[in-house]
């Protein structure tokens, strides 16, 4: 059984590719092979077996590479394993690597670096955002964790320089779509021994493995990334030199993109997303499989009360948060799993409930149950506490929603806002009543959003917990039969978000602006965007 199995739940995700390889190959390339690309938040950190943040994506997919990546259709193929095997219940899987892989200083680069990877991830003080992808599945790996298992008896084994097994603790369908993640890739033991948790602070000693390699690190300016020449498909890797240079302000992004200072922009001001594409200044629009919400913290009176987390849902306006705020091609959200994963040629969110909520607001339903919970017309509810990272377009949806909370439900709310990091760390630390979020699928499967509500999941911080809910999940992650998959994730949906614990917004497609010139970079529907198949054209 060679190939990837996870993907027999047939998916409809597609990418956006922005231009065909036979396209560039009729016309001139630029003799600078060199662009700049804004990016408008800086990650917390750039090390991939720590973070779980998506502005760490344009670092993570460039300079690394794992086991399996995605190709420009948005299909898993061959990274650094030229195959696999799956055994027939689905436990073991057996990655052969390529020959001659090397790191980016010249070094060989081994299965041996995979183990230490997840040995790493699954050490305490390396504090892996994404744990649960190791102790979840891989045989050995919570106990190691705990410190109550050896590293012997977890279940990622280099059998030899060039094989590498995972041994799992039930059968898993979907692996290989799992590892995928950036939280799977190998990093490099030297320079972690010499350099600590500094490690990713230098170009010197950023080592890594992906079609690029960080040549500069100018903080809250710029990274500059330069072709890999150690890269193993380096001789297909037409693109120099990568500048991802920050500016927050989207407004001034926008400016140094039309006046041709800087080549493409990750975001897109919202007040002039319908110009850009009117005249087709380069607004690039890709599927997305994802969910644009807002994290009520579960474990916070009043919050803890289903019907505030009703009362919340029930006062927002989607529409108007789409049309008029957000302005940007998108689908009322009533649920934090997203559509777009499909079995048998149908989504399996096709039909499913929409939990009492509706495209506008229901001013009556939301009192109703704000009273029930025992604060008619709003009368003792403590102000909100409403808090967003700072980016432009996030600060209108949070205002607006302010502003609908204060009208229907008669409450009080003050807005703030702070720097990523620390909007995040305190998030993570239940210090909030409600946040700016959302969720992209780490993996093209409906197992990257489940773990959101999961009890003590590392990727819960909405602090919510049911036992029925942790149940169905369990079953969801073993089920082999597509058909019965699609069910039991429906089921699990079911009972967490008719609980409400996150504000659920809308569905949206990726957008981002790039010149005409530019050809050959895609993004997946989990919102990663690589630039391994870019090409500057002449102009």
């Amino acid at each position: 059984m060679k190939k990837r199995l996870g993907m027999l739940l047939a998916l409809a995700l597609g990418c956006t590719v922005l231009a065909g390889s036979a396209a560039v190959a009729e016309e001139a390339l630029a003799d600078a092979q060199e662009l700049t690309f804004v990016l408008s938040n800086e990650p917390d950190g750039i090390d991939p077996n720590v973070t779980n943040n998506s502005f760490a994506v344009p670092f993570l997919c460039n300079c690394f590479e794992g086991l399996v990546t995605y190709d420009a259709s948005g299909e898993i193929v061959p990274g650094n394993a030229e195959s696999w095997d799956i055994s027939d219940d689905l436990t073991v899987f057996t990655f052969h690597l390529r020959e001659g892989l090397k790191w980016s200083d010249g070094t060989d680069l081994t299965a041996n670096d995979y183990v230490y990877s997840a040995l790493r991830v699954l050490t305490p003080a390396t504090t892996a955002q994404y744990l649960d992808m190791f102790t979840g599945y891989v045989v050995g790996a919570q106990e190691y964790y705990d410190g109550t298992g050896s590293a012997e008896d977890v279940g990622v084994k280099a059998l030899d320089d060039l094989t590498l097994e995972f041994t799992l603790k039930d059968p898993c369908p979907y692996f290989i779509d799992l590892v995928s993640m950036w939280v799977f890739d190998p990093v490099n033991q030297a320079t972690i021994e010499a350099n600590g948790d500094k490690w990713t602070a230098s170009a010197d000693t950023y080592i890594c493995n992906g079609p690029f390699k960080i040549s500069e690190i100018n903080m809250g300016e710029s990274i500059v990334l330069v072709k890999n020449e150690n890269y193993w498909d380096a001789e297909n890797v037409t693109l120099d030199k990568v500048t991802f240079r920050y500016i927050m302000d989207t407004s001034t992004a926008l400016t140094a993109y039309e006046s041709g200072e800087v080549d493409g922009a990750r975001s897109i001001p919202s007040s002039d997303y319908a110009r850009l594409r009117a005249q087709n200044a380069g607004v690039q629009v890709s599927a997305s499989y994802g969910t644009v919400f807002y994290d009520i913290n579960c474990a916070k009176e009043p919050f803890d009360n289903v019907l505030v987390r009703k009362a919340l849902n029930l006062a927002i306006d989607r529409t108007a948060l789409i049309n008029n705020v957000a302005q940007v091609p998108a689908e009322p959200a009533y649920s934090f799993l997203a559509p777009g994963y499909v079995v048998d040629g149908k989504d399996i969110t096709e039909g499913r409930s929409t939990f009492e909520l509706s495209e506008t607001a229901d001013p009556e339903a939301a009192q109703a149950a704000l009273a029930e919970a025992g604060y008619p017309n709003g009368e003792g509810f403590p102000t909100l506490q409403l808090s967003y990272y700072s980016d432009d377009n996030v600060k209108k949806i949070a205002e607006a929603i302010a502003e609908m909370w204060q009208k229907n439900l008669g409450i009080t709310v003050e807005v703030s806002s702070a720097d990523w990091a620390v909007f995040y760390d305190a998030v993570q630390a239940g210090d909030y009543d409600v946040a700016a979020m959302g969720w992209s699928a780490d993996y093209l499967n409906p197992m990257s959003f489940l773990p959101l509500a999961y009890t003590n999941d590392v990727s819960n911080n909405v602090f919510y917990s049911n036992a029925d809910y942790d149940a169905a999940v369990d079953e969801v992650k073993k089920e082999k039969d597509p058909a019965a998959f699609a069910e039991k994730v429906i089921a699990a949906d079911a009972i967490a978000s008719a609980e409400y614990p996150f504000l659920t917004l809308y569905y949206k497609s990726n957008n981002y602006l790039l010149k005409d010139y530019v050809q050959g970079v895609y993004m997946t529907a989990s919102g990663n965007y690589y630039f391994k198949d870019a090409k500057v054209l002449a102009h």
